[in-house]
């Protein structure tokens, strides 16, 4: 029995001692993994490489190139990058990775600067005179309609673009009793409460290359543009250019094709350089975002009433579901105080108003 219980015992031993070891063991194991344990400053790398990457295309988008329209179409969508930054901040809290969430104080700080200032309301009450721009539409099932949707805006001043030969008449039908005076030129008019005069269509280059040269004035004219015309105020005469420049398009080959808007673009500041008038107003379809580097010549010399004077962003395209503000109104010589963006008519544009003053 002593024998027995011996080896019992000693069996016993050897299992507590061998026990012992095994503990050792795990704890040296759990010691190795938690040293070479990614620690939060080195979790989520690729989570905080996109955010780097996100942070530098929005602050350096006017050195992207344009081949393809590439530039253009990252300046277009630039304010919805920020549509990244909570997404990644939410992959950043998943994998509890430090370094992706110091990462997106870039991206947010660049976001921030470039647009944050469209989040306050800057409009203040009163104006001089209020203007609208609406792009009508040429497939309008209800021009009637939509002018006197406009009429009851009361602008001042009221520009049509993609006014189309049929529609015409009904537009100004519909606006004679709001507006007395008006002139059209091609596919864009100016409905106006004051008298206009010396009105004149503004070459932007729409007709381009050898054939544009054969064609008569009148052919030219029906499919005119822009115009500029002078508005008579009681603090004196307002310069007004209505403008509706080439439409973009995206092509599988091309890629984001702005040949045209981008031709008229500049053709538009060149008018508006060269007119010596003390007070400017732009309004129209320009078929671009004010960041896209085509309009930087006229931004340069023309502020956005939105950007000084609005409430947001002022998204005017598409009615349904507005993304982007291509429908702009710019100023020199007056001061904004209000900007906002009408209902839908019934286009595939939103109109856009602006309340200035002197």
């Amino acid at each position: 029995m002593a024998q027995v219980d011996t080896a019992e015992i000693g069996q016993g031993g050897a299992g507590i001692r061998d026990t012992g070891a095994g503990t050792r063991r795990t704890g040296v194991r759990r010691a190795i993994r938690l040293v070479f344990r990614p620690g939060p400053w080195k979790r989520g790398p690729v989570l905080a490489a996109l955010a780097l990457l996100l942070g530098l295309v929005m602050l350096l988008h006017a050195q992207i190139t344009d081949r393809g329209g590439l530039g253009s179409l990252v300046e277009t969508c630039l304010p919805w990058f920020g549509l990244f930054i909570p997404v990644l901040l939410a992959g950043a809290l998943w994998r509890r990775s430090a370094a992706a969430v110091a990462a997106l104080l870039l991206p947010v700080t660049v976001w921030l600067s470039l647009f944050g200032g469209l989040l306050d309301d800057k409009s203040r009450p009163g104006s001089d005179l209020t203007v609208v721009s609406h792009n009508v539409g040429a497939g309008n099932p209800d021009p009637a309609g939509t002018a006197r949707d406009l009429a009851a805006s009361e602008a001042e001043l009221l520009a049509l673009e993609e006014i189309t030969p049929q529609a015409k008449p009904l537009y100004e039908k519909e606006l004679e009793k709001a507006y007395p005076y008006h002139t059209v030129r091609g596919t864009v008019g100016l409905w106006s409460k004051l008298p206009l005069s010396d009105t004149q269509p503004v070459d932007i280059s729409m007709d381009y290359g050898p054939l544009a040269d054969t064609k008569p004035a009148d052919v030219k004219m029906t499919y005119n543009r822009a115009l500029r015309t002078t508005v008579a105020t009681d603090r004196g005469p307002l310069a007004v250019y209505v403008a509706h420049l080439g439409s973009v398009r995206v092509f599988p080959r091309n890629g984001f094709w702005t040949d045209s808007r981008d031709r008229g673009a500049q053709a538009l500041d060149k008018a508006v350089a060269a007119d010596r008038s003390e007070r400017v107003v732009l309004l129209g379809d320009l078929n671009g975002t004010l960041d896209d580097r085509a309009f930087a010549g006229i931004t340069s010399r023309m502020n956005s009433v939105q950007d000084a004077a609005g409430d947001g962003f002022g998204f005017s395209w598409p009615a349904t579901f507005p993304v982007a503000r291509i429908d702009q109104i710019l100023v020199r010589g007056v001061e904004p105080t209000s900007s906002w963006v009408l209902p839908d008519t019934g286009s595939d544009h939103r109109p856009v108003a602006a309340g200035i003053s002197w």
